[in-house]
């Protein structure tokens, strides 16, 4: 349903519910719509934070240590804390982290011998150094088929940064929700305060209108309509990898880096291995190469010698079903005229193309919804490309697998169970991520 009929319903159910913090009788939950943004490709969620209350648009950021809010002017809340620099929080929050000095009038973004933070922004690489706060987060609860009432998370702790670090975000977030692996991030708190699984799934929705979800501090169940499937029964399992080298702009040695990494072993193209050096999707002891998942780049990104075999065996394979390249649309290499594809119910009629995991039966299968970008071209003809970039020489991570290959994939990370499960079925089933039942006012 439209983003508006979301903040017309939670107003109602912040309003019916009140909040307190209780020991549930049973294993909750957490749930929030995730919304696409256009112009960026990017992906958003909202929270409710302050006193009073108030959603928040947060970009989605799969890999960030720490959450962050643009609180430089108008942030009211009569919640916030600052974190004092000589407490067990702010060690806690990193080594040696600097102690705030300000000469203006106090305010969440200025306060002396408080606790800073260097919040980053992973899309333009840039950082500030601000203040770290608490305040008051809650979030609707759930029981993995629908939204129920909000629970109020007290002392939640994130960082006051400049509206300058939005630059590059979309135009309605107003900071940033981080979902790595770090002690602090929002599904970490959430698990730490609740005591519930370290745990979250994250189901991307392909169209900017119809919201996807995020489900925190649960393994499952996941129930999407039209036939209230449960996903989570369909999910494959692999390993998550630490990479023992962080890769934020400021890092600390011997500190592991927060995001998700996994045990991916080759490409296939329709089934079949493309030629690549397989040394170059294991991470060395400096951090480099490997496999991760990031909500930062719209597509998936591969490293030069990758990015040409899986072209060359792409383009191969699609001459058998009499597809013949046209010219590209940057910053796509291979493109098609959308005359000479067929749209199946799993998106063009294309060769797919496999992530294989740590054996050959347990693989992430790009099909054509996935795999294929539409564009309509500067004088008309529209076309379908294959929605990989090339990233160049020696990048740091190998394989960067980017959004659009997540829409409409149900990715669970498990920290329990140092885990990622993941499901290529979900068209296959007849549903699709914007198909979980969030409650509507229409």
């Amino acid at each position: 349903m439209p983003f508006h009929s979301f903040f017309t319903f939670f107003f109602l159910i912040f309003f019916l519910y009140p909040f307190s913090i209780q020991s549930p009788a049973h294993a909750i939950s957490f749930v929030s719509p995730i919304q696409k943004d256009n112009a960026t490709l990017f992906y958003s969620l909202t929270v409710y934070l302050k006193t009073p209350l108030q959603p928040t648009r947060l970009h989605l950021d799969v890999g960030a240590s720490f959450s962050w809010v643009a609180c430089d002017a108008g942030y009211n809340s009569t919640t916030y804390q600052h974190i004092p620099w000589a407490s067990l929080l702010c060690d806690s929050l990193g080594h040696n982290l600097p102690c705030s000095v300000c000469f203006n009038a106090p305010s969440p973004s200025c306060a002396n011998d408080s606790c800073s933070l260097f919040p980053e922004n992973s899309v333009t690489r840039k950082i500030a150094l601000s203040p770290a706060l608490t305040d008051s987060l809650a979030l609707p609860t759930s029981d993995g088929s629908t939204q129920g009432p909000p629970i109020l998370l007290p002392g939640y702790i994130f960082s006051c940064s400049p509206s300058s670090l939005l630059e590059g975000l979309a135009n309605n977030v107003t900071g940033l929700a981080a979902f790595g692996r770090s002690n602090y991030s929002l599904p970490a708190q959430v698990s730490n305060t609740f005591s519930v699984p370290r745990c979250f799934a994250l189901c991307l929705p392909g169209s900017p209108s119809d919201p996807g979800v995020a489900l925190i501090g649960s393994v499952g169940p996941y129930y999407f309509s039209p036939q209230k499937t449960d996903i989570s029964k369909s999910l494959v399992y692999t390993p998550l990898v630490l990479n023992p080298v962080g890769s934020t702009v400021v890092t600390y040695a011997g500190e592991p880096s927060d995001e998700y990494f996994i045990n991916m072993t080759s490409v296939n193209v329709n089934g079949k291995p493309i030629q690549i050096n397989s040394s170059l999707l294991a991470v060395d002891e400096n951090g480099s190469g490997g496999a991760k998942i990031s909500t930062a780049v719209p597509y998936t990104v591969l490293e030069s010698s990758i990015y040409n075999a899986l072209t060359k065996a792409f383009v191969n394979e699609s001459s058998a079903l009499n597809l013949t390249v046209t010219d590209t649309v940057k910053p796509f290499g291979v493109c098609y005229s959308a005359a000479d594809i067929t749209v199946t119910r799993v998106g063009p009629g294309v060769p797919t193309v496999d992530f294989v995991m740590q054996s050959d039966n347990v693989f992430w299968r790009v099909f054509g919804s996935n795999s294929m970008v539409r564009i309509t071209r500067d004088g008309g003809g529209d076309v379908w490309c294959l929605g990989f970039v090339d990233g160049g020489v020696n990048p740091r991570t190998s394989v960067v697998i980017g959004g659009h290959q997540m829409v409409d994939n149900l990715l669970q990370f498990d920290l329990d169970n140092s885990r990622l499960g993941f499901t290529s079925l979900v068209l296959l089933k007849g549903t699709t991520c914007s198909n979980f039942n969030f409650p509507s006012t229409r």
